[in-house]
């Protein structure tokens, strides 16, 4: 059998590259095989991460080549903005979850369409067995099924409203989706623990929590910091800085976002009544506490190396990050002694809140309006757009992403696949936190807000000025690289 199914797949290869001319096909068909490659950007995973998921799409649609490419994070937008500028830009790639909003305020992005034809190999007859080319014309997932399948903050970020000039009606349209999902966690060192006499990972931000951070803080003669008990406070030595304050605003029960997109982490949200208390203030005055040499829980100031290289010189006993940080962890220091803990919370909170950090898979709109593409027809570009987006929705479904997480040990954005990575002993920590996980950044610019926000820090820190105009200055700088929705 297998034998036979190799034979109908090579006859559909066949029928394909021999100029179409074959009896029974229409010549609707032979536009929608038309040979198609798709130029695929990416950053992080390597080719052998997708070869499972591209062959199997080539299996269904040979007339389809998938060209991957992995850059450098560092150059991967200055990159984007050349390719596309000189009409040479990918088909599909990769946009962090916080850049949706710009890249499609800009254009750079087109929205899934409702529906996708494309060519299927079908097996005809029953003595005589032939492949035949079918049409067929699917839905693409909708908003509810993306509601659905994916957990709850993937839905804020990849469907955005898109107003119709003309007619004034607003939308909401799909503007990507994700291959994966990574949350923020606890990473600390066993063995600093263990001398500490500390047995477990704390799971709330309170005074047991800090009271770990003095036991393991040391300093010399000197009053230098030569172990730091905890990461926190500092703004560009701690990577993803401006992830830990923002899940601890949001887990103090900061609004950061209105609905009419103005920043509003500084104010008191109308839920709390009369109560006289801020509590982003509040987590901002937190955070960088543990910066202040006035305070008992100092440990940590900006003339230390960054978070990670100090874990790996077991010289930090807890940092906050994602599951991405661990091989480079393992890497750099194979002998360390370490674990990853939940993200701590704050005792007696009714709800969890965690924070998520993950990449789009999206398709360029430079598609309908490349040279070459309009060179063979209209027709021929749009084909090409359904083609990514066909492509894309094929990789992200449970059944097909599998093998891509395996190969790149990345924790889901399903449902779906959470309980099947919970007791992974690398991503078990990041996959049970991924239903509570929640983002942030709608504005047009997050690299510009995120600049802010460890400016804010860093004036919060020196303290030259009074920690509620810090914060205010801070909501200010954001508010500039938002657009109202």
């Amino acid at each position: 059998m297998k034998n036979k199914t190799i034979g109908f797949f090579l006859l559909f290869v066949l029928l394909i590259t021999s100029g179409f001319g074959c009896k029974g096909v229409s010549k609707d068909v032979e536009e929608k095989m038309k040979p198609i490659t798709l130029n695929y950007w990416r950053v992080f995973d390597e080719v052998d991460d997708f070869t499972k998921i591209i062959v199997d799409y080539q299996k269904i649609h040979p007339f389809v080549k998938i060209n991957y490419k992995k850059l450098r994070y560092e150059e991967y937008e200055d990159e984007l903005i050349e390719a596309f500028a000189t009409d040479r830009g990918p088909d599909i790639f990769s946009l962090h979850n916080t850049w949706m909003r710009k890249y499609q305020k800009k254009g750079l992005i087109e929205p899934m369409p409702k529906t996708i034809t494309m060519a299927y190999p079908i097996v005809r007859g029953s003595l005589k067995k032939e492949v035949i080319p079918e049409l067929q014309t699917k839905k693409s997932i909708s908003l509810t099924e993306i509601k659905n399948d994916f957990v709850d903050t993937v839905y804020d970020d990849v469907v955005i409203p898109v107003r119709n000039t003309n007619t004034g009606i607003t939308t909401n349209k799909v503007f990507g989706l994700p291959l994966s999902l990574d949350t923020l966690a606890m990473f600390y060192n066993k063995d600093l623990f263990n001398n500490a006499g500390i047995t477990s990972p704390p799971t709330y931000w309170n005074r047991e929590f800090q009271q770990n951070v003095k036991k393991l803080t040391k300093q010399n003669n000197k009053g230098e910091i030569i172990q730091s008990g905890v990461a926190l406070g500092g703004s560009d030595n701690i990577i993803r800085s401006t992830d830990i304050l923002s899940v601890l605003m949001m887990q103090n029960g900061t609004e950061m976002m209105n609905d009419s997109g103005d920043i509003t982490f500084h104010l008191k949200p109308v839920k709390f009544g009369n109560r006289n208390y801020t509590p982003g203030l509040d987590a901002l005055r937190f955070y960088t506490d543990f910066a202040s040499p006035a305070k008992e829980v100092y440990s940590w100031n900006k003339s230390l190396e960054n978070n990670l290289d100090l874990f790996t010189q077991n010289k930090l006993a807890m940092m906050f990050g994602y599951s991405y940080m661990v091989p480079e962890i393992k890497t750099e220091a194979p002998k360390l002694n370490f674990a990853i803990a939940p993200l701590p919370q704050i005792e007696g909170n009714a709800k969890t809140v965690g924070f998520a950090n993950y990449w789009v898979e999206v398709v360029s709109k430079k598609i309908l309006t490349n040279s070459k593409n309009l060179a063979l027809g209209s027709d021929y570009a749009k084909q090409k757009l359904d083609t990514a987006w066909d492509f894309i929705q094929y990789a992200t479904k449970a059944e097909n992403v599998t093998s891509y997480l395996d190969s790149a040990n990345k924790p889901t954005a399903l449902r779906s696949l959470i309980e099947s990575q919970i007791d992974d002993t690398e991503l078990g920590v990041f996959a049970e936190q991924i239903l509570t996980a929640k983002s942030w950044y709608k504005g047009s610019d997050a690299i510009a807000a995120e600049k802010a926000m460890k400016e804010m820090i860093d004036n919060a820190v020196t303290g030259q000025k009074v920690l509620t105009d810090v914060l205010e200055n801070g909501v200010q700088k954001v508010q500039q690289t938002v657009e109202n929705y």
